[in-house]
């Protein structure tokens, strides 16, 4: 790497950035204010929407998740709907923001394919569309006698009872998938390489490594914290809070990133909010809010 005089600013730091991992954060309740300056004059410029799921495409032979289904509806066309609407709201109420879809129709896109967009299109936040739903549940009933005792069997019947929101940031078991797409789009390109290689083990691409892991994953949770806020306090709905989760998309997205479970789409309730007009507008509304909230708040730090 070119730039010395930085380089050893970094390793002068190195010790405190280890103590200060020491002290990780203890409840998402808590989350206290980033306090590592950005770039001066940082900006948000490129938010990644990525509406969940797709179906399969015309014609084609492999496998694709086509996501959760409700009486009438699929998610596949409720996240797509969400997503379009976001995209608008996003370059309409935040100045100077771009939208970036990870999908515009119904076809699947791989989560190789999303993560790729999102890191090509220098993406500063990813947020992911999503209907959540709940598996059959198993109940034993009784279908007669035999010998003077009753004989039963198990059958599948919908569990229904799921309600609400949830939102899911990555999980730290997944750190190495996530270390490497952060060396790769983050790491490399904030400084010249004598040769053009990324050396992984040079104890400043580890450093930097390590501090944008930590950075991207408080902010993750912050950027959960305020749509949730935005979900309870002004849409009125339950929710299951925030949860960390093993999910490819997010630890292949080198930036913060947050999964938007936007109700039960097999509950009936919720699926009449999801696929209505004031519903998908209510949730926009509420993410668009958080992050402009979240942009003033990232932004402020920076100056």
């Amino acid at each position: 790497m070119k730039n010395r005089a930085l380089k050893r600013l970094i390793y002068s730091l190195s010790i405190l950035l280890i103590f200060l991992s020491l002290f990780p954060v203890a409840s998402y309740g808590s989350i206290k204010k980033d306090t590592v300056i950005n770039n001066a004059g940082f900006k948000i410029k490129t938010i990644i929407i990525d509406p969940g799921h797709g179906g399969a495409p015309s014609g084609s032979t492999g496998h694709f998740s086509h996501g959760a289904s409700g009486s009438y509806s699929t998610e596949r066309n409720v996240t797509l709907a969400i997503a379009l609407k976001l995209q608008k709201a996003v370059e309409k109420e935040l100045t100077g923001v771009r939208a970036v879809l990870t999908r515009t129709t119904e076809d699947d896109v791989s989560w190789e394919k999303r993560a790729e967009i999102a890191n090509e299109n220098k993406g500063n936040v990813f947020i992911s569309i999503h209907c959540n739903s709940l598996s059959d549940r198993y109940v034993r009933e009784r279908v007669g006698t035999k010998h003077h005792k009753p004989v039963y069997r198990s059958v599948s019947v919908p569990d229904r009872s799921g309600k609400g929101v949830l939102l899911l940031v990555y999980g730290m078991h997944r750190t190495r998938e996530e270390e490497r797409a952060i060396q790769n789009n983050q790491v490399g390109e904030d400084f010249e390489m004598d040769g053009g290689a990324l050396d992984p083990n040079d104890p400043v691409t580890i450093i930097l490594t390590n501090e944008y892991k930590r950075k991207f994953r408080q902010q993750s949770i912050k950027l959960a914290t305020l749509i949730n806020t935005e979900f309870v306090q002004t849409d009125e709905r339950p929710s299951e809070g925030i949860r960390e989760q093993g999910i490819f998309v997010l630890c292949h997205s080198a930036m913060p990133s947050v999964l938007v479970e936007t109700g039960y789409i097999n509950n009936p309730d919720d699926e009449k909010y999801l696929n209505s007009d004031e519903g998908q507008n209510e949730i926009v509304a509420s993410i668009v809010k958080a992050l402009a909230n979240y942009k003033k708040e990232v932004e402020l730090v920076s100056q």
